[in-house]
């Protein structure tokens, strides 16, 4: 919004012109989400105390997370109002990416919400029943996968899918695979983040490193001349992507800031499921579906830990894991809480600096 503000101002003094690249406008995203977050979480967590919207604790759980019981969640809405706030203060509103994005990530959000709501607020414990939250994360992935798929301005690399580290390798996909794979990616990528938010600022960091190696690569895949001289495909407007990452980053920080071990506030799936979502969506957009699966690997390992455990019970009747997802093996084997958490934080950094030297690794 403010760059046509920007652009009307320069008129009167070219100084205003640095308001328009991408990069500043993203720095200036990022900035504003951080002091939203920062400013507005306080707030937050005292109407959510005052309103009793505390995180309940499994009895099977650790019982070190015995003493969160009552801690505020869905802080989540915290990170959503500060990146749809800062996107649409600094980004290009006629791109077509944003408004997909943003719209996807917003409505993953609110079936976040509407489940945390009804286990949160009204005291139904089991919240919405999972054949029906599916078929809503459903029904966004595939209008999504659609909505990308039919404005692809560049099929031949826009339809297309990338193999990381291989120089020239894309494979074009009809539409009878590229709808069902993008899918794949937004609602798998939302789902392993809400798996893995399971302790203080575990889920947060890793989304927060992600999203931003995903704003690299959104700032290559966007610029003709460092797409061409890196030898990934050119796709026109998903610089964008740049301050929609960087949003994200900023939000992402201002809340951990809150939510770091001992958490004042959880973020719920209202945060989970949309921070998914957006990580998704954007490697769909630059097409790096693959290296989100690598610089993801927390998330990926979160998640594969909970199919093992579910098959082996159902199958065996033995449990592969002391507790599933992941992190609660750990701490049942004895590490304490922010040992799990800043392990898996130094993991993330190795993954996303793998998948960030597919940039230059071809």
């Amino acid at each position: 919004m403010l760059i046509y503000v920007a652009e009307y101002l320069t008129q009167l003094h070219s100084g205003f012109n640095v308001f328009g690249y991408l990069t500043m406008r993203a720095i200036l995203g990022a900035l504003t989400a951080l002091v939203l977050s920062l400013t507005m979480g306080p707030m937050l967590i005292h109407r959510l105390a005052a309103r009793s919207v505390g995180q309940p604790i499994r009895a099977l759980g650790p019982e070190s997370h015995l003493p969160k019981a009552g801690t505020p969640t869905m802080g989540g809405a915290l990170i959503l109002f500060a990146i749809v706030v800062s996107t649409l203060l600094w980004g290009n509103l006629t791109n077509r990416f944003v408004w997909i994005v943003l719209i996807a990530t917003l409505a993953f959000g609110v079936i976040g919400f509407v489940d945390d709501y009804k286990k949160l607020v009204i005291g139904d414990s089991k919240g919405v029943r999972p054949s029906v939250k599916f078929f809503w994360e459903s029904l966004v992935g595939l209008g999504s996968a659609f909505a990308l798929f039919l404005t692809a301005e560049n099929p031949a690399v826009e339809r297309a899918l990338l193999i990381p580290y291989l120089p020239d390798m894309m494979i074009p996909l009809s539409i009878f695979v590229y709808v069902p794979f993008t899918y794949l990616v937004i609602v798998g990528s939302s789902n392993a983040v809400n798996l893995t938010d399971g302790l203080d600022g575990l889920a947060i960091m890793p989304a927060v490193l992600v999203g931003s190696a995903l704003g690299v690569f959104a700032y290559a895949a966007g610029n003709v001349v460092f797409s061409g001289y890196l030898g990934i495909p050119y796709v026109a407007g998903s610089g964008e992507m740049l301050v929609f990452c960087a949003a994200l980053a900023g939000a992402g920080l201002g809340f951990l800031w809150f939510n770091t071990y001992p958490a004042q506030v959880f973020m719920g799936d209202i945060g989970a499921l949309a921070l998914g979502a957006a990580l998704g969506l954007v490697a769909v957009v630059v097409r790096q579906e693959l290296v989100l699966f690598i610089m993801g690997g927390v998330f990926v390992v979160e998640t594969v830990s909970v199919i093992i455990q579910v098959a082996s019970f159902k199958m065996t009747g033995r449990r592969i894991f002391r507790m599933a997802p992941l992190h609660h093996h750990f701490e049942l084997k004895g590490w304490a809480e922010p040992k799990v958490i800043v392990r898996f934080w130094i993991i993330t950094v190795i993954l996303v600096l793998i998948g960030l030297a597919s940039l230059k690794v071809r």
